[in-house]
């Protein structure tokens, strides 16, 4: 039996993507958004802003802002908790210069409702 032509790049593409590790997934697709969580700060500025990577373990949400950009912004961590009498966490705002790298970190007594920055250009 002969393979037509067209037919055999679908077959060698069919065979790598099924070679993949369980764990392989394209850029750009998160299968299990787990505790770490990748989010642009809020704020409406286009294309440019810090990108926040925050992770929450138990009561505690540590967030990594970076600033790939020339400009500088102000970034603030945000925490609900989840039980009412619990203080929610609104930080003190941390400016991010260019190229630059901020950690912010903040806790609740019980546990964390949502977790959220907010930026500002400066």
């Amino acid at each position: 039996m002969r393979l037509s032509h067209g037919f055999v790049p679908l077959l060698a593409v069919l065979v790598f993507l099924t070679s993949l590790p369980a764990g392989a997934v394209p850029s750009g697709i998160d299968p299990d958004p787990g505790p770490e969580r990748s989010t642009r700060a809020e704020g409406d500025f286009g294309r440019s802003g810090a990108e926040c990577r925050t992770s929450v373990e138990g009561a505690e949400a540590v967030t990594y802002c970076h600033n790939p950009y020339p400009a500088v912004y102000r970034v603030s961590l945000h925490i609900e908790c989840v039980q009412w009498w619990d203080i929610d966490v609104d930080g003190t705002p941390v400016e991010v210069g260019p190229a630059g790298t901020v950690r912010l970190t903040g806790r609740c007594w019980e546990g964390i409702a949502s977790v959220w920055v907010t930026e500002q250009r400066v």
